[in-house]
């Protein structure tokens, strides 16, 4: 029902991205789903083609260059996200659930954390895609070495946070997390998960008081 209604509008962006940019609609990435097994993730075009290959490979930087600028607006509105209602579509995907992650991304992931986050599905949004919804700031605030610190201290914390998920799941936390990121897309620096979830692991860098 959402693929239906969305269509006009989708229609609209893909005629858009078809004629601006490099042409190119939609972008299939492998990602670690359920169980550890890959699958491809669909989303609309926002970077030049093989940006994996470029710069600062699978993490996006603040204001990076391989960004189009169409692409831009739609990172900023979530919008490059939508057509991830096809992997729920087709099973491979829940609206709520962990952020799935590229290969080297996962194999990040402390053990002990991985065995509990490959039980879930993985989401379109979730504790993980909400605290870590502007994670370019993040990396700007400490870009010497963005993959070291993107490797020591935000997969790490991301982590614990898809496990108080696996934890904490039921029917109640789930329309408290579609809620909280449709507000936070509207108003984006208010913290509301804060409000929603006060058991929610800390760190200091992204939890700063």
């Amino acid at each position: 029902m959402v693929l239906i209604l969305f269509s006009p509008f989708g229609i609209l962006l893909l005629l858009i991205l078809k004629f601006t940019g490099e042409g190119e609609v939609f972008y299939k990435q492998s990602r670690m789903g359920q169980d550890g097994e890959p699958f491809g993730i669909y989303k609309f075009v926002t970077m030049v083609k093989d940006s994996p290959n470029i710069g600062a490979g699978d993490i996006t930087l603040k204001n990076d260059p391989r960004v189009l600028p169409f692409g831009k607006f739609l990172r900023k509105t979530k919008l490059n996200e939508f057509p991830q209602f096809i992997n729920v579509f087709i099973g491979e995907m829940s609206i709520v659930g962990s952020r799935p992650l590229v290969k080297n991304q996962y194999d990040m992931i402390p053990e002990a954390f991985q065995q509990k986050i490959k039980l879930l599905k993985p989401g379109i949004t979730g504790i993980g895609s909400i605290v870590f919804r502007d994670e370019e700031r993040f990396l700007e605030d400490n870009n010497e070495d963005s993959n070291e610190f993107y490797k020591t201290e935000i997969v790490p914390f991301k982590a614990k946070l898809e496990c108080w998920y696996e934890k904490n799941a039921s029917f109640w936390i789930d329309i408290l997390l579609i809620i909280t990121t449709i507000i936070m897309v509207v108003f984006p620096k208010i913290n509301l998960h804060k409000y929603f979830f006060g058991d929610l692991p800390q760190h200091p860098l992204f939890n700063p008081e």
